[in-house]
């Protein structure tokens, strides 16, 4: 079972993000802590798509943007590794079954409470064990090694045939810059019509696997600003134009005019 925190106080985040207890930890922010663990392909799907299959669907996808991306591309090697195709698509926001992870739970908090409302959530999976202990039910065999979706045919076999409960954390052997600042990773679930969370639930592994830290929207405002100080904004986490673009809605809530410390909400 996913184990459950709720704090209530920036301090208490962050003394549980330090501990041993999540040491080694991957971690994804969500701006709502009723959503579900799911990619933004299955999001899509369950709205728009009813009556055809998945696979299929996911398959022509891909299929088309490799047939036209190399338009827009210097170096079109990136088409021909499948997990880094699936990743540039991700990248760019074409919905695939890829979940953006962080090894930082800054990071993570950052992107639960830049705009959250209500309650927020930061997602943590034991990457250490889904490394080198926990595997999906009544298949041990599909160790994350065996499964490695950076192999040849890996990812059509294991992932694209949504035939395995299984997900891979990692990333691809070539990263983009945006994944270098994030710190980022990936879940990759082997199944698009479950969770990720129903998937990593069923692993079999003695310890905890899955935890979710319910944030407050009431401690937003210490967060942001500690985040802020950090240096942990859209324009560092995105280093391009796009980037420094989005960050300029949180510039909106701060001022340095008339303070010696950190900036306050104007």
């Amino acid at each position: 079972m996913t184990k459950a925190y709720e704090v209530t106080s920036w301090q208490e985040f962050l003394t549980l993000v330090e501990s041993e207890s999540l040491r080694g930890w991957a971690f994804r922010g969500q701006a709502d802590a009723d959503w579900n663990l799911e990619s933004s392909l299955t999001r899509r799907l369950k709205q728009f798509v009813t009556n055809r299959p998945w696979a299929e669907q996911e398959d022509r996808a891909i299929r088309v943007f490799r047939r036209k991306a190399h338009y827009f591309l210097n170096d079109t090697s990136v088409l021909k590794d499948d997990f880094r195709c699936l990743a540039l698509m991700q990248h760019h926001g074409a919905p695939t079954r890829l979940l953006d992870f962080t090894k930082s739970p800054y990071v993570a908090s950052y992107f639960a409470l830049h705009s959250c409302t209500a309650p927020a959530a930061v997602w943590a999976v034991n990457t250490p064990a889904l490394w080198h202990e926990a595997t999906p039910p009544e298949a041990p065999q599909l160790t994350r090694e065996a499964i490695d979706p950076r192999d040849s045919n890996n990812l059509h076999r294991y992932f694209l045939s949504n035939e395995y409960p299984v997900v891979w954390p990692g990333e691809p052997w070539s990263m983009d810059r945006r994944i270098v600042a994030q710190a980022g990773t990936f879940m990759l679930p082997g199944r698009i019509d479950e969770s990720v969370e129903t998937l990593l639930n069923n692993y079999d592994y003695d310890g905890d696997i899955l935890a979710k830290i319910i944030i407050p929207p009431e401690i937003r405002r210490e967060a942001m600003e500690a985040l802020y100080r950090m240096n942990i904004t859209h324009a560092t986490l995105f280093p391009d134009l796009d980037g420094l673009a989005r960050s300029i809605s949180y510039e909106l809530e701060v001022s340095w005019v008339g303070t010696s410390g950190p900036p306050q909400k104007t």
